[in-house]
């Protein structure tokens, strides 16, 4: 066994249906007064059933949170909560609301409670997101870490079929760079093969029949996973592409990290041949790029990125900015590679294994 080292993140789950009654148990446990609630004004329901639930410990609702997390939003977000004297966030939603909590934490050091509606993983990890003048800026801060993740698979039951299967996809890209991650670890790599086996086993039937709570909590016990692992190990080419084709050109996060995933392990796959032999064997499938964009597909996703709204003439620029800084990855990250890659992702090919 090669050496490694591993460092567990803070974590504490409290996980099942009906955890969300556990909700004001532990912002006290936080030792929190005013606990700010943030969420996307399509969620803003939920987000006062919080409230109730939190009574005179709420400090209020904020309700604009955005995909990527724009600067502008994330400085009226801090504005907001430091004139109401909040010493908690609680975000409710997906990626972009637990992003904005992180905005916030990042500045304040605001302890963050979350409560996932997704399957989107950022809840488990301590990376911020934030995007200004068309990049995304990312980065790890152990601050913007949320204390308590509160899995709730009740609150899922609302998530529409097609948004719920690139949801798990998204999680499932988490699991699958942190199997041939630069600080890869043989327990985080257990973790990730498990949530690769949960969320693809569980999605079909969470999209064919969306009110099957079984199923909704396997699936998020596989987004639990696939979240802790990419909190432990580190990104690779995949999330680059996905930040800048996010940032830059404002793709739907989740849809973009469901097309972009099999291109981007197909370019992955020589250089890592035992992480390729682990996700194919999760995913019951012949080869891992080949099997990911079959479940996808499987799914009702959209394969093409220009299907998402990304133009052609925007391949040459993604490219770009996607080799100008780019992260650590197993395969040599070479323009021309890239290029291929996203031309390929751009038509929504599939990759031949």
């Amino acid at each position: 066994m090669h050496s490694f080292i591993f460092e567990p993140q803070p974590w504490r789950v409290v996980f099942g249906a009906g955890a969300l009654d556990k909700l004001a148990e532990e912002v006290a446990r936080l030792g929190a007064a005013k606990a700010l609630v943030l969420c996307t004004p399509e969620q803003r329901a939920t987000a006062e059933d919080v409230a109730r639930r939190l009574g005179e410990r709420c400090a209020g609702i904020y309700d604009r949170a955005v995909m990527h997390v724009p600067v502008e939003v994330a400085r009226a977000a801090r504005e907001h909560a430091a004139s109401l004297g909040a010493d908690a966030c609680v975000a409710v939603g997906g990626g972009s609301t637990i992003g904005l909590g992180k905005a916030i934490a990042l500045e304040f050091g605001t302890p963050i409670i979350a409560v996932p509606t997704t399957y989107a993983g950022s809840e488990m990890t301590p990376i911020w997101g934030i995007t200004e003048a068309g990049v995304k800026r990312t980065g790890t801060d152990k601050r913007v870490l949320p204390r308590t993740v509160i899995y709730d698979p009740t609150l899922t039951l609302s998530l529409p079929p097609a948004l719920s299967g690139v949801s798990g996809m998204n999680a499932i890209a988490h699991c699958v760079e942190a199997l041939y991650a630069q600080n890869a670890n043989p327990v985080i790599s257990l973790m990730a093969e498990e949530g690769i086996r949960a969320l693809a086993s569980s999605l079909p039937g969470v999209v064919a029949d969306p009110g099957n709570l079984d199923l909704r909590t396997k699936a998020q016990y596989g987004a639990w996973l696939a979240g802790a692992s990419l909190g432990a190990a580190s990104m690779a080419l995949h999330h680059k592409l996905c930040h800048t084709l996010g940032g830059t050109l404002n793709l739907p996060h989740a849809e973009t990290h469901t097309a972009v995933l099999p291109h981007a392990i197909a370019y992955n796959s020589a250089a890592t041949p035992e992480a390729m032999a682990r996700v194919a064997a999760a995913l019951g499938a012949a080869d891992a790029a080949g099997g990911l964009y079959d479940l996808a597909v499987s799914l009702g996703a959209k394969m093409a990125l220009r299907d998402l709204g990304m133009k052609e003439a925007d391949i040459e620029r993604a490219a770009d900015l996607a080799t100008l800084n780019p992260y650590w990855n197993p395969c040599p990250v070479t323009r021309e590679g890239v290029l291929a890659l996203l031309h390929a992702a751009h038509q929504g090919r599939r990759p031949q294994g």
